[in-house]
């Protein structure tokens, strides 16, 4: 039998990797050498071969680093790679929490390692070539840093506390960890603007002025009771635009990248966040963390009904039977149904982003709308005539063409 779950941990992973390459060469065989009929009007031929030379750069990156990182994990399970760091995690103590906080360390840490250097292409070579990065590498860096302290505040609690269920309470500690995730998702979601996002960027509140009222007398028009409006400094990084909501109830928070207020006008960004707002007032913020929460405590049921199995750990080459093995195992087996969940999910949001979309046509200027998304869309370079298939696989948002044609 672990000869089969070998097998299979070999197979997911390949397979997932040949399906994203087909994707990419759907997607690439949208492009055209003149600009398209349904473009004109959006961009010109400059823009539009741009666009074209933007997404070939980072599919080539893409097809490297995923490339690169497929070889190592195959490379690690027909080589007993995980089996050997399991061994080397139990030199440094006898403790069985310590030793899987030691193991998720050892390849947490060497995973972003190998992906430097492609993060490093993509920041200052990529997005450099094209005109978005503003990122100086001392930011590259102590981004890094910050995130590996981040990493193991919130990791080493989390995954400790988890582990310890699982040996102390046995078949129902995704009960237990089931609970804790679900009071971490929350506080995240309450809190993550204010305790996270400062330690990377700047916010400050939006001073008063004509952006300040037209945004608060929308928020009054539609009853959406609001008092934290901030700008963040993401020009620090890059020239690309956007904007978010985060937080619920007196903690939720609308954010401006100050890059936003460059590249619209006012009305267009009030346009673009009334469709945040719209968001809110449909549900769809708590939705999400609710099914987030749900597909938490199913991923984690089924993971308490294998766990236990001898054979996972066998099938990475372990005669310990290991709580850090078994989910290194089960995170692979589960990809196929976290796919199709994921397939759920992006057919989810983007129905919620045309009901976001139709919130604004409804209670604002769709016009203005559409002109704020084709500003954005040709700015940022995205791709505007995605594949069927790269869009219901891929896609969270409905492509920009979609859009249009809904808001006018």
């Amino acid at each position: 039998m672990h000869n089969t779950i070998f097998l299979l941990i070999l197979i997911i992973p390949a397979t997932g990797f040949i399906i994203e390459r087909y994707l990419d060469h759907l997607n690439t065989s949208m492009w055209s050498d003149t600009l398209p009929e349904k473009l004109k009007g959006i961009c010109d031929e400059e823009e539009y071969r741009k666009t074209q030379l933007y997404q070939k750069d980072n599919n080539r990156l893409s097809f490297c680093s995923s490339s690169f990182n497929l070889a190592v994990i195959l490379i690690m399970i027909i080589a007993g790679g995980f089996a050997m760091i399991d061994s080397l995690a139990r030199t440094f103590s006898m403790n069985i929490v310590l030793i899987s906080l030691i193991f998720f360390g050892i390849i947490g840490f060497a995973s972003d390692l190998i992906n430097i250097p492609f993060s490093c292409y993509d920041t200052f070579v990529i997005e450099k070539k094209y005109g978005f990065n503003t990122m100086t590498v001392r930011t590259f860096i102590t981004d890094h840093i910050k995130s590996w302290f981040i990493a193991l505040l919130i990791g080493i609690p989390v995954l400790g506390l988890i582990t310890w269920f699982y040996y102390k309470t046995g078949k129902n500690f995704w009960l237990y960890a089931w609970g804790l995730i679900t009071i971490f998702s929350v506080f995240i979601n309450l809190f993550y603007s204010e305790l996270i996002v400062p330690l990377f960027n700047k916010q400050t509140p939006l001073v008063e002025g004509s952006l300040r009222t037209q945004i608060e007398a929308f928020a009054q028009k539609t009853g959406f009771k609001l008092k934290n409006i901030f700008i963040i400094d993401g020009s620090k990084r890059s020239t690309k635009a956007n904007a978010y909501f985060s937080g619920f109830g007196p903690k939720k928070r609308i954010v401006l990248y100050d890059t936003l207020q460059k590249k619209l006008t006012e009305e267009e960004i009030v346009a673009v966040l009334a469709h945040e707002i719209g968001h809110y007032k449909k549900k769809h913020i708590l939705f999400n963390l609710l099914f987030s929460v749900i597909l938490t405590g199913l991923m984690l049921f089924l993971f308490s009904l294998v766990i236990k199995n001898p054979m996972l750990s066998q099938a990475m080459g372990s005669p310990n039977t290991s709580f850090h093995l078994g989910l290194i195992v089960f995170g692979i087996l589960y990809s196929p149904l976290s796919l199709s969940i994921g397939l759920f999910t992006n057919f989810i949001s983007r129905k919620n982003e045309f009901a976001a979309d139709l919130f604004v046509r409804e209670n604002f200027k769709p016009a203005t709308l559409a002109e704020a998304l084709k500003k954005l869309s040709v700015n940022n370079l995205s791709n505007m005539m995605p594949h069927p298939a790269y869009i219901f696989f891929h896609y969270s948002h409905p492509p920009l063409l979609s859009r249009l044609e809904k808001l006018e």
